[in-house]
């Protein structure tokens, strides 16, 4: 092969390389953040910004210097010994691939996965070069008994913690002070399970590999420290509101009808004989307002209370989603520069590694086309995971958010294959599961669930032709 059709092959692997990238910040990024921007808490702009800066540095920062050849080992390379640049053309067709498919389902909203895309891909150009026997259909069963897998699971935990948290705290009479009272547990177990998610998603690719029993002895400490800390944040925070905040529009109407009613007892005490009967009817119907306003008040009241309760919710809601969106931006990278990484080492050396070393200027490649994506066609799976699945709220889309977490670190330890697009859909799911069938938007289910089954099909039908069209250019 000419030195020139090889720089031409280098050449559109960098193309196509930051195409997959951005694609997966227009994808995949956005299950991060689209709990907190339907919630409302967070602007889709400042979710943007959070994301960027987590995911950019999880990807840049900690992200993987050594990939895969083909990622989770779905066909043997050792087919590819003879023909390194077999190899480099199926990954491009991959790539592109897996990169248009994305783009495809994020311009109608559809939350896929990034890691079965590219899934697809792989397989389809593997069966081509080395037929059905290449693919390791084991691999392949596992990763779509994901499709199961990951909802269910996240979707029952996120389903019971919601049902907790309503029962708890918006179902009591006092639910700013309920929330007060819970909110340190719920600091401990959100950052316990948050390091622990850190430790074994985000920073794997360190290889910290600290033992189980350190690790949770770690994260407990630090679950600790946080919920001693937000107790004594939470101490100012009063039933009432104080005058700091907006107080209902009935509030003031009710404290000065009491006045009323007290100055005018005191003049009838004082009134004279002629008086009394005017001053007793006068009296009679200001506490009739005072009990009318009073109900009203109450009800105002209760809103506030709730509303209170909410932006208790919102902190943890995002800080759950800042570590999420950190640990996809370490892991998920790799879905965008395993291939490039490996085309860029048949290149160089013209032979076929079992691992491929990242360069650091391709992690800040992938990095920045993540960003670029999110930024561009974020907002559309945003749009469809925080507001067309169900109605969320800070405390809605913290249980989901949280129970995806919850999912990532139970399923990272038992070794049961998970995607984090699905897990985090489905634990959405749950929370309106919580609230009733009906609080779902059955039809936005039932095209994601569709978009779940064809991913794979789809990305290996579109690189088998590709596969052909690029041998037949370079051959």
């Amino acid at each position: 092969m000419e030195m020139n059709a090889e720089m031409i092959v280098f050449a559109l692997a960098l193309l196509f390389g930051f195409y997959m990238a951005w694609s997966v910040g227009a994808n995949d990024v956005a299950n991060a953040m689209g709990t907190s921007v339907g919630s409302g808490a967070l602007t889709l702009r400042n979710a943007v910004i959070l994301a960027a800066i987590l995911e950019f540095s999880g990807a840049f920062f900690v992200g993987s210097h050594v990939s895969e050849t083909v990622r989770k080992g779905i066909i043997d390379t050792q087919s590819f010994n003879d023909q390194p640049m077999l190899l480099a053309y199926g990954m491009l067709a991959a790539m592109l691939a897996a990169a248009a498919w994305l783009q495809f389902a994020s311009y109608y909203g559809w939350p896929i996965s990034t890691t079965h895309s590219i899934v697809g891909a792989i397989i389809g150009f593997g069966m081509v070069v080395g037929g059905a026997s290449a693919v390791h259909w084991g691999k392949v069963g596992a990763i779509v008994s994901s499709w199961v897998i990951s909802p269910l699971l996240s979707g029952t935990i996120a389903f019971f913690l919601f049902s907790f948290i309503r029962r708890k705290v918006f179902d009591s009479a006092t639910p700013v002070l309920k929330a007060k009272q819970l909110t340190p547990y719920l600091v401990f177990f959100v950052f316990s399970i948050l390091s622990l998610v850190m430790v074994f998603k985000g920073l794997k690719n360190l290889h910290l590999d600290l033992p189980l029993t350190q690790a949770l002895l770690m994260a407990a400490g630090i679950g600790l420290v946080a919920a001693v800390v937000s107790h004594f944040l939470l101490k100012n925070v009063q039933e009432i509101p104080d005058e700091a905040e907006t107080l209902p529009p009935s509030w003031s109407l009710s404290i000065g009808l009491g006045r009323a009613d007290k100055n005018l007892k005191k003049a009838l005490e004082s009134s004279s004989a002629d008086m009394q009967p005017e001053l007793e009817d006068i009296l009679e119907r200001v506490g009739r307002m005072k009990a009318e306003v009073k109900q009203k008040t109450d009800s105002e009241m209760e809103v506030v209370s709730y509303q209170k309760v909410e932006r208790i919710f919102v902190y943890l809601q995002i800080l759950s989603a800042g570590f999420v969106a950190f640990a996809h931006g370490a892991n998920d990278v790799a879905n965008a520069i395993g291939p490039l990484a490996a085309v860029i080492n048949i290149v160089k050396t013209g032979t076929v590694a079992m691992e491929t070393a990242v360069p650091t200027w391709v992690l800040a490649l992938g990095g920045t086309g993540i960003i670029i994506g999110l930024a561009t066609w974020g907002w559309r799976v945003i749009e469809t995971v925080g507001k067309r699945i169900t109605d969320l709220t800070p405390s809605r889309g913290f249980s989901a958010e949280f129970s995806a977490a919850v999912t990532i670190v139970l399923a990272s330890k038992l070794g049961i294959p998970i995607s984090t697009t699905h897990t985090l859909v489905g634990a959405v799911l749950g929370v309106g599961l919580a609230r009733g069938l009906e609080a779902l938007n059955l039809r936005t289910v039932r095209d994601i669930v569709i978009s779940w089954v064809v991913t794979i099909p789809v990305g290996a039908g579109l690189t088998i032709l590709l596969f052909y069209i690029f041998r037949w250019i370079f051959e």
